[in-house]
């Protein structure tokens, strides 16, 4: 579907004014095109534009982007549902975070590539309909974000400003890198991304990288042929292939192999991906987001991790912050746990006192939400009460108790011993759980079988 609707293009640069508009006038109901930012105002209001396609640099500097952002200040001023594309031809990380914590929606790049471009343009039209449809549109989009949201909880300040960045990413096709350490609730983000985008009607592949062996990475990526390499009985299709129109989540990214992250590269770049065992390419159409709590810039310095594929994931950082540094939220996740068990086990949904929750709000929880939700089953399944008490709530010990009582005995600080406990800790909180123990202690699963083997486990 052409994307048919009223743009505003205003840039200082003649050539690049003719060109949008040859560009975009078979494809949309109206352009107008100006070289004076003075005038947005004026046409916005004669004209009515959709969406505002705004040159991040005029007179003043030719790099800083610095007009762009009061431009872009001004429109939303004048209408605070307005949706603005810059245009740049000096895109940096830095400049893509401001812009749409500023206010933007998306960027276009000069030169621009014609099918992304209306592509993007499409998709902020859809939006701009949205925020500026009515009651109902309003009221069906928060709807559409409450239920994306069902398994997002919290209400703390970070939190809410996450939100907030997500419901706004979420209306692009940015490539979006979430951090955080393990058990904070990564992917619960990438979901929320995908139910919140135009592409929540189609797929969301999510592949564990860290859960792969290294000679599967490729298969299971792009996909091989029949006869590509021994076992390849039948052609396989990749992940990449199988979130054609939707989302790829890929989650752990610091564990994909060197040689794997060109390929990866060439498929974010030219939207192309061809399977082990053929030449042939096949166009696809995906939304990378990618997860780690690994730091990808030390990565980049130890030449552990491709820089260029870097820069193309993180066009947009999302964090998630630790639990022990979200306050109340601690409370909220654990009553939800509890009326989730409770419809699980079909049992009564105990309350917390609140002795307990002062124990749960004074806890360190290094295994974060995933820590969290296992404590809180632990103890609903092993009380009697309605009303849980202190006493009730069984943690695991941490930071330095734990260290003391377990790790160093008769003043022998013991390096093998220290990781036989941490893996046996792990294991512990996540029910015997490899895969999640692992993430825990922020090593690949294989990585962890090889230790228990070591250790005697």
């Amino acid at each position: 579907m052409e994307p048919k609707g009223k743009i505003l293009v205003v840039d200082d640069n003649e050539d690049v004014l003719l060109s949008l508009n040859m560009l975009l006038k078979p494809h949309t109901e109206a352009v107008r095109v100006i070289s004076k930012p003075e005038r947005i105002v004026e046409f916005m209001d004669s004209f009515a534009p959709d969406v505002i396609l705004l040159d991040m640099n005029f007179k003043r500097d030719a790099i800083s982007g610095e007009e762009g952002y009061e431009w872009l200040s001004k429109i939303l001023e004048h209408d605070p549902h307005a949706v603005v594309l810059f245009i740049t031809a000096y895109v940096t990380t830095e400049k893509a975070v401001r812009a749409i914590k500023a206010g933007a929606v998306d960027f276009i790049p000069k030169p621009w590539d014609k099918d992304k471009l209306l592509g993007t343009i499409r998709s902020a039209i859809d939006l701009s309909r949205t925020r500026h449809g009515g009651c109902l549109c309003d009221k069906e989009e928060e709807e559409d974000t409450r239920d994306a949201f069902d398994e997002f909880i919290g209400e703390s300040p970070a939190i809410l400003e996450l939100k907030r960045q997500l419901k706004r990413v979420a209306a692009t096709d940015a490539n979006v890198l979430v951090t955080g350490e393990n058990g904070t609730g990564k992917d619960v983000v990438a979901h929320a991304l995908h139910a919140l985008s135009r592409r929540s009607d189609k797929a969301f592949v999510n592949i564990d990288l860290g859960c792969i062996p290294d000679s599967l990475f490729e298969s299971e990526l792009f996909g091989h042929e029949k006869g590509a390499f021994t076992d390849a009985k039948t052609t396989k299709e990749g992940r990449i292939e199988s979130a054609d129109g939707g989302t790829l989540f890929l989650d752990e990214i610091g564990n994909l192999p060197l040689h794997l992250q060109q390929k990866l590269l060439t498929v974010i770049e030219k939207r192309q991906v061809s399977r082990v065992g053929s030449n042939n390419v096949r166009n696809v159409d995906v939304r990378i987001v990618t997860a780690t709590n690994a730091d990808l810039h030390a990565m980049v310095r130890n030449r552990e991790f491709r820089q260029d594929l870097l820069y193309r994931i993180n066009t947009i950082e999302l964090h998630l912050p630790p639990l022990r540094e979200r306050g109340d939220d601690i409370i909220l996740l654990a009553n939800h746990f509890l009326k989730s068990l409770a419809q699980k086990y079909q049992m009564d949904y105990p309350s917390l006192s609140a002795e307990a929750c002062d124990k749960l709000l004074k806890h360190s929880w290094h295994g974060n939400v995933r820590e969290l939700q296992h404590c809180m089953e632990h103890s609903m399944v092993l009380s009697d009460h309605n009303v849980l008490s202190a006493d009730d709530i069984v943690l695991e010990k941490q930071s330095t108790e734990a260290t003391k009582d377990e790790g160093f005995q008769d003043g022998i600080l013991n390096l093998e011993d220290l990781q036989r406990n941490a893996i046996r800790r792990a294991v512990s909180i996540c029910d015997g759980n490899l895969t999640q123990a692992a993430e825990m202690l922020g090593i690949t699963r294989f990585a962890l079988y090889r230790k228990i083997d070591k250790l005697g486990i």
